[in-house]
């Protein structure tokens, strides 16, 4: 039977290089954003410094998914709208009738994200709420509800250094806002839960913290200043979508349950990918 994966947030970046990944490793893939076709105007859409909505869509990433030979399934999800959510979870469960891998990667990523504390509004925490905490628990659940029926299941939420940490700068400078960190903070602490509460019935749950990864969405919420500013540790988006495979299919991968997996030092102490520091990264 084909394993099904579900990827949250998919359209571009870390969440189209996931669904990538586990397509080559031969999944069916699910995969859930707002974008579902190239240039379609959405509220909050994140753009680049000059305004411009950033590239990506469902529709291109689903291309690339039966370019390699995979069923995919573009599920339109926007995390503020919880009644779109649920739906989602439903329609790839009515697709394909089960779900092996769900990956919370999607998240509010406006341009209000990282206001400094004194600037930040009461909306920009409400739609952190929704986006961080009250969606991917939702989705969470019904998936839940359905990996326990089938009797094994394999949840990864995707963390930032944010949630566990300081800024290294103020958020004017290309640091982390507070409403940024908070979200992040509570992504980290869900795994640790379904692996106490759930993990005698199959369930295997993982927090992944990617590392400053070189995606459009992180040059357009820090700026360029940011990225410097983080450059202690740089990769592709490949390194921790392959990471997320080898969690979701290793052998080994269940012991590295409660605990936040730092995608780039894992990827190459446990060899899942080559050394990808001596390239350059744009």
């Amino acid at each position: 039977m084909t394993q099904v994966a579900f990827i949250t947030g998919a359209s571009r970046g870390i969440g189209r290089e996931t669904a990538l990944a586990f397509a080559r490793a031969g999944f069916d893939v699910a995969i859930s954003a707002r974008t579902v076709q190239e240039g379609e105007p959405s509220a909050h859409r994140l753009c680049d410094a000059q305004g411009v909505p950033l590239a990506g869509s469902l529709d291109s990433t689903a291309a690339q998914i039966r370019a390699l030979g995979r069923e995919a399934l573009v599920v339109p999800m926007d995390l503020l709208d919880s009644a779109s959510v649920v739906a989602a979870g439903q329609a790839v469960l009515a697709a394909f009738g089960r779900i092996d891998v769900l990956v919370n990667n999607a998240i509010y990523q406006g341009n209000d994200l990282n206001a400094s504390f004194m600037a930040l509004q009461p909306q920009t925490l409400e739609r952190v709420f929704k986006g961080y905490v009250l969606a991917p628990m939702l989705l969470t659940q019904r998936v839940l509800a359905a990996m326990l029926e089938q009797g094994s299941g394999v949840v990864i939420n995707v963390t930032s250094g944010a949630g566990e940490g300081d800024p290294p700068v103020a958020a004017v400078d290309g640091g982390w806002g507070y409403a940024y960190g908070a979200g992040k903070a509570a992504v980290s602490r869900v795994s640790g839960v379904l692996a106490a509460e759930l993990g005698g019935q199959g369930i295997r749950a993982f927090t992944l913290n990617p590392g400053v990864v070189s995606t459009d969405a992180l040059k357009a919420t820090i700026g360029e200043r940011g990225v410097l500013a983080l450059r202690n540790g740089i990769a592709p988006p490949q390194v921790p979508a392959q990471v997320m495979v080898w969690l979701a299919t290793a052998e080994q991968a269940p012991r590295f349950q409660r605990r936040t997996i730092a995608a780039q030092a894992f990827a190459l102490e446990h060899a899942i990918v080559a050394d990808w520091r001596t390239e350059v990264i744009v």
